[in-house]
Order: structure tokens, then sequence, then C-alpha cells
């Protein structure tokens, strides 16, 4: 019997003939924890008492609080700098960029292991890889031993064929799948994408849909990796980190979801779930007084390229603020060289250091109350902002600029 892209991936890392439903030990090949979650990791380490031996697969980041805006968050990041420096894991300081981004940067290949103290940890699945977020403490057992147990999950094919339209993008169908879903409809599954339009995706447009694979419950979110990852490697000088990573023909699936994509409109998450979808036209009209744009989500070049796009030679609206984080210093000083931070601040924008900024609610674009903010991150809870009296609305980066230039929700083909 054929195996699905996870079956694959942790039987090979197991060295087992594993199958969905099966437990094993597996050997991990990136491990990821970022300023929130890492402090617990570490005192558990250091409670364990244990010989560490997979420091050099162990990557700690700065990028949650960062800078940090308290003394009590500082002495956290001192704290996981000095245990990195001391163990001779990699350190990420705060300016580097987002722990998902700069793990797909530089660490993550096709076909890894790899897990994070970090829900979106399933981000890295966009290039072939078995990615998911584990407890502080199970990543400290990662980092100790090198391996963890994992039980083999059931696998969703997603079939994604068509073409998308103009103006619809991405994040677009994610959070169309995530509303026909529910939050809970793939809870511990594997979403793996096939299809004609996932083929022609770029890799930074993989990465948008496999971060939110854990917003419908996934373990992970996976992509084959193919021509497009080669190209996407090649970019980063990591040409030689490719390898070929297919499902097998006669793989098994506990479901098969099919989307015709061409039909698909811009998409909007409204308060307080994921999966309270809606078409664009349903919240038009719905005045705001923010507009977020970056994230793990869609903080990436791509992303910055197309609200640019939209932004070149117009002003947000007076009374909304237009906050821009690119994902990573790479990202940023591609934004740079393209001018497009230019036209962010020209159109009256404020740039962010690379990092997770307002996504938070820790620092940096904190709501008031009553407050209404369309963001293109990846959550719209109650309080995600650092305000549970406010509003957050979810859509992707070109509707978030359209939004941002009119004052209220709008949609991009508007502009496009």
């Amino acid at each position: 019997m054929g195996k699905t892209i996870a079956e694959k991936i942790l039987s090979e890392k197991s060295k087992s003939d594993a199958y969905a439903g099966d437990i094993v030990v597996a050997e991990i090949d990136q491990i990821a924890l970022q300023d929130g979650t890492a402090p617990l990791a570490i005192r558990q380490l250091m409670e364990l008492g244990v010989e560490i031996k997979a420091a050099d697969r162990a990557h700690f980041f700065v990028d949650h609080a960062a800078p940090s805006p308290r003394k009590e968050l500082s002495n956290d990041q001192k704290f996981i700098y000095e245990f990195a420096k001391k163990i001779g894991a990699d350190f990420n300081p705060p300016g580097e960029g987002i722990i998902h981004q700069i793990m797909v940067e530089r660490y993550v290949k096709p076909g890894d292991l790899a897990v994070g103290a970090d829900s979106h940890t399933c981000t890295y699945g966009g290039i072939g890889a078995f990615s998911t977020g584990m407890g502080s403490t199970d990543v400290a057992v990662a980092i100790a031993l090198g391996k963890n147990w994992f039980r083999v999950p059931e696998s969703f094919r997603v079939e994604l064929d068509g073409s998308l339209q103009k103006g619809v993008f991405a994040k677009d169908v994610i959070l169309k799948l995530i509303g026909d879903l529910g939050v809970d409809g793939a809870t511990y599954k594997a979403l793996e994408f096939h299809g004609e339009c996932a083929g022609r995706m770029s890799v930074e447009e993989r990465l948008t849909i496999s971060n939110m694979a854990v917003e419908c419950g996934a373990k992970a979110g996976i992509f084959e990796s193919d021509k497009n990852t080669r190209k996407f490697l090649a970019e980063l000088g990591r040409e030689s980190d490719f390898r070929e990573v297919k499902a097998d023909e006669d793989a098994e699936y506990e479901k098969e979801i099919y989307m015709d994509v061409s039909s698909l409109v811009p998409m909007v998450s409204k308060p307080h779930n994921v999966d309270n979808v809606a078409e664009v036209e349903e919240v038009e009209g719905t005045e705001v007084n923010q507009v977020y744009i970056g994230t793990c989500t869609n903080g990436r070049l791509s992303d910055l390229e197309i609200a640019a796009k939209i932004l070149k030679g117009r002003k947000a609206k007076e009374g909304v603020r237009l906050i821009v984080v690119p994902a990573s210093r790479r990202v940023y000083l591609q934004a740079l060289d393209k001018g497009l931070i230019r036209t962010f601040v020209e159109a009256g924008g404020i740039v962010l250091n690379p990092g997770c900024g307002p996504c938070v609610g820790i620092h940096q674009g904190v709501l008031a109350d009553g407050e209404v903010c369309l963001s293109t991150q990846n959550r719209n809870f109650k309080g995600r902002m650092g305000n549970p009296n406010a509003e957050i609305y979810l859509s992707s980066p070109a509707t978030a600029a359209a939004t941002a230039v009119k004052g209220y929700i709008t949609d991009p083909r508007d502009f496009l």
C-alpha cells in the first residue's frame, strides 16, 4: 500500500514502516523556539538535568516582543540568549525576523521533520517538510534527545484545481477551506495539497496555506516539493538542500476534498473565529481603524509587492493606522531595494522592524476599545491583538491595502 507524505517522512525518520495511526519515535531535523515559549522549555531542560544531544538542531528566536517593551520580557530574552550560547545553539536576536520565516529561509529542507514551540510551525510544509507545533516540554525533550514520539496522522487530500482570478490569492484559498471545514474539521490530520493550482503556486503562496492549516485543527499542512521548491531554495543559495518529496499514487486518504478555485472570490474572516468566513462583498463597507500587513502568514516579499501595487500613489484614509511589518531582515532589504518601503511610508504607513509586531498583542499596534482592525495575520480570536474589546477581521494583503485606502473593508478587485 502506498504512503502519504506524512507517512513517508515519519517512516523515514523513525526507520520503520509507518502508517496512519501508528506510534513512532522519530529523529528530528530542526527544532524552533521563540521568546514566548523558550523560557519554559529551557527551565524544563534545566530541571531534567540531562545531556543535551541536539543543540546543533535547536534555533532560538526573539520575535514576539522585538524589541522588548518591558523589563520582564527583557530578562526572558537575556535568559534565552545566555542559554543558547551556553549549549551552542543558534540564536536569532530582535530584528532578524519571524521564527517561521527564518526557519524556511535558512534551515528547513524538503523531507525534514521539524518541530517548534509555536503552533504555526506547520508553515514549513510549504516546502515539503513535516512540521508541527508542540508544547514547550515536548520541545525540551526534542532538544535533549534529538527525537520524540509521534502518532502518524491520517491525511486529507486537498485538490486545488483551476486558476485564481484577478484579486484572489492563496490567503483566500485557505480562508475558504477553513470556513468549509470549521476550526476543528481536520483535528490531528495532515492536509496534503495537490492539483494544478497547487502545482502552479509559488512557495511563498504555499507557505501562506500551510501556515494556516492549524486553524482547522490540522497537525500539518504539506505540499509536494517540485521545480518551484527548487527555484525557491536556489534563490536562497540552498539548491543543494532540494529533494523531491511526493506522495505515492496509491496512497490512502481519510478524506478527499476538491476545490475549483476558478470561482473563488476575495474572502474575509469575521470576528471572533477564523472559520467565521464570508465573501468580501458580505462585509464590504465595514469601517476600520487599523490595517495590518505582515506576520508569518503574509509578510513575505510577494505580499508586500501586491500591497504596494495598490497603495502606490495613494494615501491611507484619514483615521486609519496602516502598519506594515516585513517577515524577516532579508524581506525588509528586498522591499527597500524595490522601493516598497518608500511606497508604504508615502502612503502614510508605519513600517516596523521585522517580527511578529501587533499580531500577538504584546506591543506595537494594540487596539483601543471598540476599534476594528483588518489584518493579514492568521488568527482573530477575541483579545488576540491585545484588547478583548476590539474586533479583528482577516484577509489577503490585497484586500488589506484596498481597505486602508478606502477606510472600510473593500474588494481589492476595484484596484487591480
